[in-house]
């Protein structure tokens, strides 16, 4: 049977990403691009313009599906680190997840991957490891992002029980090559490269590279079990950790490394001066909130059922500086 695989956000870091990885396989690629962004196109790929937030405009993804074996990955969202559930961030990662679902039932699709996050799993102590759990809820988790995202996961373990074939991967910290859109952590390391970051905040969070988790949102279509989570990690790097790699690979100054406490305190100072330069802020309450969170996540699940391995993080920044000084110049 003819398979299709369709990809919300597919001009996003992971999504493009898929696409990528999904060109290898024999198979129909659909994209979903918001209206008047920009795309390569090799002509392999039948991009819809359309919005998460307007289920009419995602019809299109779905015509002609009739005896064909159709598979969506759910990876657009809002990637958003401040505090507060703002209406945009919840009617994009929420409704827009709600949208999604209610298209898979009305169109008999074979599978529903959703792209969900880490951060939809509540932390616990510094001390446990953190696995995949069975019910989300947002009052226990904090952020904005994070409530979204568990609100989001939860509805999709609703509609597995009212029938959908559905599987959910968590992703950690997203870094690697192919961003266009902005992602954080890539961010980190063009600031540092352009000498816009002052100093480095002590603290950390699991990374990962985006090619490990677009190769473990493909197996979780292939292998997963419907209604089951999946946590798609690799280790904790420190951000000076991660600094010094990007500093052995393409050079920079030394900056230095400010205790928690004094970040804390300079965090609107940052901020302020950021805006004015009409740039997103990296250091927010809930940024540094997440560099001192529990990040002991584990990935065995994925490894024993996806064969998932993630990759070493140097390998990642190399292939993430190169990319980005071939792109962006």
């Amino acid at each position: 049977m003819k398979k299709i695989y369709i990809v919300t956000g597919a001009n996003g870091h992971l999504g493009n990403t898929l696409i990528r990885l999904l060109r290898k396989q024999e198979a129909d690629i659909r994209g979903l691009i918001l209206p008047g962004e920009e795309i390569e196109n090799d002509g392999r790929v039948r991009y819809v313009e359309g919005d998460v937030r307007d289920i009419e405009s995602l019809r299109p993804l779905f015509e002609d599906l009739e005896g064909k074996e159709v598979y969506v990955f759910h990876t657009a969202g809002i990637v958003d680190i401040s505090e507060k559930v703002s209406p945009l961030l919840y009617e994009v990662n929420v409704n827009g997840t709600k949208n999604v679902i209610a298209l898979c039932r009305e169109f008999g699709v074979r599978r529903l991957v959703y792209v969900s996050s880490v951060h939809a799993i509540p932390d616990t102590d510094s001390m446990s490891v953190l696995k995949e759990i069975k019910e989300f809820s947002p009052e226990k988790v904090v952020g904005g992002y994070a409530r979204t995202k568990a609100e989001a996961t939860q509805a999709v373990l609703s509609a597995v029980q009212g029938g959908l074939d559905a599987v959910i991967v968590h992703p950690s910290g997203i870094i690697g090559p192919y961003d266009r859109s902005g992602n954080h952590l890539v961010q980190l390391v063009n600031d540092y490269l352009s000498g816009r970051i002052p100093v480095c905040v002590k603290g950390g969070y699991d990374l990962v590279d985006v090619r490990d988790v677009a190769y473990g949102c493909l197996m979780a279509a292939e292998k997963g079990k419907s209604g089951e989570c999946y946590i798609l990690s690799n280790r904790h790097y420190e951000i000076q950790e991660v600094l010094k790699m990007v500093r052995r690979i393409a050079g920079g100054r030394r900056i230095p490394v400010i205790p928690f406490w004094m970040a804390h305190l300079a965090a609107p100072l940052m901020q302020w001066h950021a805006r004015r330069r009409k740039e997103r802020p990296l250091y927010t309450d809930y940024s540094l909130y997440a560099l001192k969170s529990n990040d002991k996540f584990s990935h065995d699940k994925a490894v024993r059922d996806l064969g998932y391995q993630p990759r070493d993080l140097y390998e990642t920044l190399k292939d993430t500086v190169r990319w980005q000084k071939k792109n962006r110049g």
